[in-house]
């Protein structure tokens, strides 16, 4: 049975194409959908879009409507 070691990778450092080098990032959520959560990863320098990420496993994740 193989065991799982990690869950989920964050990006610290990533190319930013504005400031022509790795850089640190900042991590943001940027949309909640039925289907997960969706980041975006910016400059620390320049503020530049850098990546994003989907997160789609919610274990216990129910939308309760009123």
């Amino acid at each position: 049975m193989k065991r799982e070691q990690f869950k989920d990778f964050d990006a610290t450092e990533l190319f930013c194409p504005k400031c022509r080098k790795a850089v640190p990032v900042r991590k943001r959520l940027l949309l909640v959908l039925s289907n997960g959560e969706k980041f975006d990863y910016t400059c620390a320098c320049c503020g530049t879009s850098v990546g994003d990420k989907m997160v789609t496993e919610q274990d216990n994740l129910r939308i309760l409507l009123k």
